[in-house]
């Protein structure tokens, strides 16, 4: 049977004759507006022989294919004995430009429709007219050729070919792939318990659409539990691509893996790990323009190569992506880019699939995707998305932009004192309120000023002219847009931030309630897996991310014997924040005794920097013999696996690492066996009292009765979960967990706390030692 086909006149020319170089030529958020306009403009001017909008199509039956081409035409001047293609185009650039140098793409666009119309109207010949107009001088320049239906006709059958031959290889792959797919089985001897379980439940969301979500804990083996199931999904065509969402490159190692153990079992399977544009650039320091960048000169004469090369393989992950990439010459975020079309799993951050101002348009440009999310680690997504959906703007920039500008762009320099203006007049009114205050209204009077910024600044910035301050405008420009892309989606379930910092000022759209702008986001998939270990309460994480209301729900407990674990609660300390510095030598007394139990290798968790720097400092005075390390702000991916390093399983002594909740350390990763003996938390992780938690607190007060619950305790215990997680990692670990602090037996706390741990009380470091001491001679 052929396979069917259907391709854009537009697509497929820019897909076959793509050639030269990689131009991130400006282009502002009213030119696509505006060349709607210049169409229109120009379609009314034209005679009564014109007509504008005609739509044409046509069917190429081959041995394998029948491919049906369509398209739209701007207008067609019919005459008795002849007719002209009008192909119009809105540019920026000089007109005489088109005079020396034709637009292979133009040309072949406008030669696909006369050919497509002259078939349907069996003409012999025909005239193409490519039309340039410039809107903002209102100039224009008229092409015009002729061709014979065999002159077209040659052109199209070539255009024809070349695109199948890429077809029939990707035709090709997908037989290969459902085939293998289709014959995989699970690639090890057993499920771990539980894993089946939930193997069954993502193929079943998949196969019948709708959400899915698991809190399955440490050990089970999720990422294989999401994986083989989607695979063999995409196998038998019930999805047409995956996509697996993480917040942490270790996310994405994980995916790698199991990607990777699935074929060496057979599997066939196309996978691309998406990196940021500025982790994977080969030259940061050179700006993105064929003049400056030898990728970008050249990349389309050189781009099909690099895909043919690196199609024979099936894993690309950044150091692939990159050799090729080099080795081809050519940008590797755009050869990333353009990969992610034919993946058949994309691994990649959050912000792809969710983020109003960067998510992949090239694959949700409509509703009715069937496309898989498995959302790694979906706990993360709570904060992850509020920032995603926020916007906000700072004074300094607008008032260093301005004095760079000063003599260039006396417009855009008005422009942007009205800004400074507003933010002056804005910060004023928060030093009365003490130097921060939230509204319900969204600042609708500062609008105007940065949509008549952007007005100016993308006229300037269209004409491509290289300057000092280019740069920085060229930033402060997406920054506006952003925010007001933003404000178009303000509702109910936001707030407007106003705070002073000193002399500057941030105005911030805070997304307090990410539900609404999460669930609209999950249109562009057909079925959506959440995976955490920490998803309690799960009905606060069904509600807060978004889900549909019949989004099924299941709980996996720890596959490891529960004797392997002993977790202690000191009940009889206040870690609240004004008894730290009283209580700061029952912690560190505490911690002492859990460590002396046994030697190995430990980690402490506190909800702040400053919280760990006052204990571990008396920790350190009282015991100089004991190894200790601590974590710092701002640390390096370097300085972070150096860290990790040191926690061997075979250095023969205690090494004590301070650590903070949340942070890097705070979860996903894995310290198994002897390299990691134990753990604890300092406190219930209670994020810090701030303006935005504050509001969080009144809005689900209002709108749930549980705001404190929804700003603090929540997302507090979810991180004392996940720091508590990286003790036990595998069925042969051993360890023992202490939660300091009174609140721990509180039962907003205590509920949230796993069955399986059934914590012990103790009141003082001599029941520790006593507990301890027995579980680690068992």
């Amino acid at each position: 049977m052929k396979q069917k086909l259907q391709i854009a006149v537009r697509e497929l020319v820019e897909h076959v004759l793509r050639s030269g170089d990689l131009e991130h030529a400006f282009i502002g958020v009213s030119r696509a507006v505006e060349g709607i306009r210049a169409h229109q403009k120009i379609q009314r001017s034209r005679p009564d022989v014109y007509t504008p909008e005609i739509t044409v199509s046509h069917q190429v039956e081959t041995e394998k294919f029948i491919l049906e081409i369509s398209g739209r035409i701007d207008g067609v001047y019919r005459y008795p004995d002849r007719a002209v293609i009008d192909e119009i185009k809105t540019t920026v650039s000089d007109l005489e430009r088109f005079e020396d140098q034709e637009n292979q793409i133009h040309w072949g666009q406008a030669k696909c429709y006369a050919y497509l119309y002259a078939l349907e109207f069996k003409l012999e010949t025909i005239d193409i007219q490519l039309t340039y107009y410039r809107p903002d001088t209102e100039a224009f320049s008229e092409f015009l050729r002729s061709f014979t239906i065999e002159e077209l006709e040659v052109f199209f059958l070539d255009l024809i070919d070349r695109y199948l031959r890429w077809a029939e290889a990707i035709t090709d792959w997908c037989r290969l792939r459902d085939e293998a797919l289709n014959r995989l089985e699970f690639p090890f001897d057993t499920y771990r318990p539980g894993q089946r379980e939930m193997a069954v439940d993502v193929y079943r969301t998949i196969q019948q659409g709708g959400q899915l979500m698991v809190q399955a804990a440490t050990g089970i083996g999720k990422t294989m539990a999401v994986l083989f199931p989607a695979a063999k999904a995409l196998g038998e065509g019930l999805t047409p691509k995956i996509f697996y969402l993480t917040a942490r490159t270790t996310g994405k190692t994980a995916a790698e893996k199991a990607l990777i153990v699935m074929r060496k079992q057979g599997a066939r399977i196309k996978s691309l790990t998406l990196t940021a544009k500025d982790k994977i650039c080969f030259d940061s320091e050179k700006t993105c323009t064929p003049d400056e960048c030898e990728f970008a000169a050249g990349y389309y004469d050189r781009i099909d190569a690099a895909l043919s090369s690196i199609f024979a393989m099936d894993h690309f992950d950044r150091e692939t992506v990159s050799a090729i990439a080099l080795e081809h010459r050519v940008c590797p975020f755009e050869f990333s880019l353009e990969l992610a079309l034919w993946a058949d799993c994309i691994v990649c951050d959050y912000n792809y699939a969710f983020d109003p101002r960067v998510y992949l348009r090239r694959f949700f440009g409509n509703e009715d995707n069937r496309y898989t999310f498995l959302i790694d680690e979906a706990h993360n997504l709570v904060d992850r998305s509020r920032d995603m959906f926020s916007a906000e703007l700072w004074k300094q920039p607008f008032l260093d932009a301005r004095r760079a500008l000063r003599d260039d762009l006396p417009g855009v320099y008005k422009s942007l004192g009205r800004i400074n203006s507003w933010m002056v007049k804005k910060r004023k009114a928060c030093e009365a309120a003490g130097d921060a205050m939230a509204e319900k209204e969204d600042p609708q009077d500062l609008y105007p000023f940065l949509q008549h910024f952007l007005r100016l600044t993308e006229k300037w910035l269209a004409l491509n002219i290289k300057t000092s301050f280019r740069e920085s405008l060229l930033d402060l420009y997406f920054k506006a847009n952003g925010f007001l892309r933003i404000a178009e989606q303000y509702d109910e379930k936001y707030a407007t931030c106003s705070e002073r910092f000193h002399k500057d000022f941030r105005i911030k759209l805070f997304c307090v309630d990410p539900s609404g702008p999460l669930n609209e986001a999950f249109r562009r998939c057909a079925s959506a897996v959440f995976f955490s270990a920490t998803l309690s309460p799960m009905d606060y994480f069904k509600s807060i991310l978004g889900c549909d209301q019949g989004a099924y729900q299941r709980r996996i407990p720890s596959p490891f014997p529960p004797q392997n674990q002993r977790v202690l609660i000191m009940e009889n300390i206040s870690t609240r924040y004004k008894h730290r510095e009283i209580s700061k030598e029952s912690v560190a007394a505490a911690i002492s005794t859990m460590v002396k139990q046994k030697m190995g290798n430990y980690l402490i968790f506190f909800p702040s920097y400053v919280y760990m720097k006052m204990v571990s400092e008396l920790f350190v005075s009282e015991h100089p013999n004991i190894d200790i390390i601590c974590q710092t702000p701002e640390s390096t991916e370097a300085e972070r696996d150096r860290f990790l390093e040191q926690f061997s399983g075979e250095s023969g002594k205690t090494l004590v690492g301070f650590v903070v909740m949340g942070g890097v350390f705070g979860e996903g990763i894995d310290l198994e066996g002897e390299r990691l003996s134990g753990a604890a938390v300092v406190g219930v992780g209670l994020p810090a009292v701030s303006l935005e938690r504050e509001l969080i607190k009144d809005y689900f007060s209002h709108h749930q009765g549980l705001g404190f619950e929804y700003a603090y305790i929540f997302p507090g215990m979810n991180r004392v979960l996940q720091a508590a997680g990286r003790v036990i990692r595998s069925e042969n670990d051993r360890g023992a967990i202490l939660l300091i602090g009174e609140r721990f037996t509180y039962s907003p706390y205590r509920h949230i706390l796993p069955e399986e741990w059934d914590p012990g009380r103790v009141k003082h470091p001599q029941a520790i030692e006593e507990v301890l001491t027995g579980f680690w001679k068992r």
